[in-house]
């Protein structure tokens, strides 16, 4: 476990991106935002990724350029796919310690409204709720901590957990 990097995984519409600046700027560390890097090493958006690459496709680009960050004192917000490539999560194991935000289903399903402008990984006829339950025992298998976040809870309160949990301040 690195406490010099701090790596935010969870599914989409947990707040990993939203939770990660503003516990970048409490910390003093630098913001990354995984899925932005793609984006920017591919010159495309996850969306034009996914459609013209596949899903395998663009899990292994993921998978390559989540394997590459190299950074210090820093909060990494990965996105939710990023637990399928296992080169990628054991680096992020190696230069952070893993912090999974985990919400529960149905909080998830209402805050995932449109879920294929967000570029959300779902293979063809995959429902939302079988990719929760896909993933769940990977987050939970790659993270150093747990945290759990209530319906009810602001970013605010996600990040005192993380904070308290982190015994980082």
């Amino acid at each position: 476990m690195n406490p010099n990097n701090i790596v935010l995984i969870g599914m989409p519409a947990v707040g990993k991106s939203t939770i990660g600046v503003i516990l970048a700027k409490i910390l003093g560390y630098r913001f990354i935002d995984a899925d932005l890097l793609i984006q920017e090493q591919e010159q495309r958006l996850l969306e034009e990724i996914i459609a013209a690459e596949g899903v395998d496709g663009f899990i292994a680009i993921e998978n390559r350029v989540n394997s590459a960050i190299e950074a210090e004192r820093s909060v990494i917000a990965t996105g939710g796919s990023v637990v399928y490539g296992k080169e990628a999560m054991e680096h992020l194991q190696k230069i952070g310690t893993i912090v999974y935000l985990k919400l529960d289903f149905e909080t998830l399903r209402l805050r995932l409204r449109n879920i294929k402008n967000r570029g959300v990984v779902l293979r063809e006829g995959q429902t939302l709720r079988e990719l929760y339950h896909e993933r769940t025992p990977l987050y939970e298998h790659y993270a150093h901590f747990v945290i759990e976040e209530a319906p009810t809870d602001t970013a605010e309160d996600t990040i005192e957990k993380i904070v308290a949990a982190l015994n980082c301040r």
